[in-house]
């Protein structure tokens, strides 16, 4: 790992997009064939976040990828409170049990350490290795990328329907904007690890038979709005600086 950083940050970035896509993809074949959701991807996916943070400690980085607390005062992230209204909006049509207990707890496993990898990798490794030549070319690329990525979920196993995965990669984007945005202001990356990783841990108790197409793109467009407004908000309120 050090060979390939000390050549090229952006090269380990794309390495470890690389990485994450091909092992979850197959993690997620296997869990299917023994019958229990998300049992092998939970543990692989703890496996990476092992390896990913014992790594970044070693090299003494964890301030440099936003492992430390923020330099900002939470007041002037609005208590980061759009961020419990964007993590909490699977809930918005109720709650429900749709899985059996296994595939529940090793659901919310996998999906507790995918918000630790996924910002490690697009917020830190991907926007650290782009942030040096060009701030903003930065923020669209770790962005767009970070959401484009969903649509292998139409792939990988996951059973997601076009119309879900459309949403789903048009609110990452979205999402993803925030998030690094949030990082780059702020300097840490623990409140966009816990958000995202809260979020896609808590839908596994969406009622799913409320959720209807006309009642999903209606959640999804008032939860878009929510973030985008948020986005625009920090980028109008907080310092342009972002951390070297």
């Amino acid at each position: 790992m050090n060979k390939l950083y000390e050549k090229s940050e952006l090269y380990f970035a794309l390495t470890w997009i690389g990485i994450y896509c091909v092992v979850n993809s197959l993690a997620n074949q296997i869990s299917d064939k023994i019958g229990i959701d998300s049992s092998v991807t939970a543990v692989c996916n703890l496996i990476l976040t092992v390896i990913l943070f014992v790594w970044i400690r070693k090299r003494g980085s964890l301030g440099y990828y936003g492992l430390c607390g923020s330099s900002v005062p939470a007041s002037r992230f609005l208590w980061y409170i759009p961020l419990v209204l964007f993590l909490s909006h699977n809930l918005w049509l109720g709650v429900g049990i749709n899985t059996p207990l296994a595939d529940t707890v090793c659901y919310i496993a996998s999906m507790l350490c995918v918000g630790f990898l996924e910002e490690i990798i697009f917020r830190g490794f991907l926007f650290r290795a782009l942030v040096r030549d060009n701030v903003k070319t930065a923020i669209i690329i770790s962005s767009v990328t970070f959401g484009i990525g969903h649509i292998l979920n139409l792939f990988n196993g996951s059973g997601m329907e076009l119309f879900s995965n459309l949403c789903q990669v048009v609110g990452a984007i979205a999402c993803g904007f925030l998030f690094v945005l949030i990082f780059c202001r702020g300097g840490s990356l623990i409140p966009c690890i816990v958000a995202h990783s809260v979020n896609n841990a808590i839908s596994i108790f969406a009622n799913d038979a409320a959720w209807t197409t006309e009642k999903q793109l209606l959640v999804f467009g008032i939860n878009t709005v929510i973030v985008i407004i948020y986005t625009l908000v920090l980028s109008k309120t907080l310092s342009q600086t972002c951390p070297k």
